[in-house]
């Protein structure tokens, strides 16, 4: 009465076929995959490739030279050691950094 007598003689041949049921599990979960594979292009790979630029920038980081703070401070670095930086800031002004906190190197004489 509810159902059409076409759709109630198809529904047993589609539920005997047991391939059909993995099948469709695996296409159901592509969309999810394609969307981790595009999400891990477009943010994850570029995030890690910052991340390890960084890193070997604040290695690099020598006595003498010219940084920038993630606070907007800009001084020279005058002492190096394990986890801290100190940075002169003026004439007589050294302040302590974390490595971390360093932001950018700038180009020799850009600070006066």
């Amino acid at each position: 009465m509810f159902i059409s007598s076409a759709f109630a003689q198809t529904a047993p041949a589609a539920a005997a076929a047991g391939g059909g049921d993995m099948m469709s599990s695996l296409t159901g979960m592509l969309p999810l995959v394609l969307m981790f594979v595009v999400l891990y292009f477009v943010m994850i790979r570029p995030q890690m490739k910052k991340q390890k630029e960084h890193r070997a920038m604040i290695d690099a980081i020598a006595k003498g030279d010219e940084v920038a703070t993630a606070g907007g401070i800009v001084g020279k670095v005058t002492r190096l050691s394990e986890g801290f930086l100190h940075i002169e800031i003026a004439t007589g002004v050294e302040v302590q950094l974390q490595r971390s906190a360093v932001v950018q190197v700038l180009p020799k004489g850009s600070v006066k």
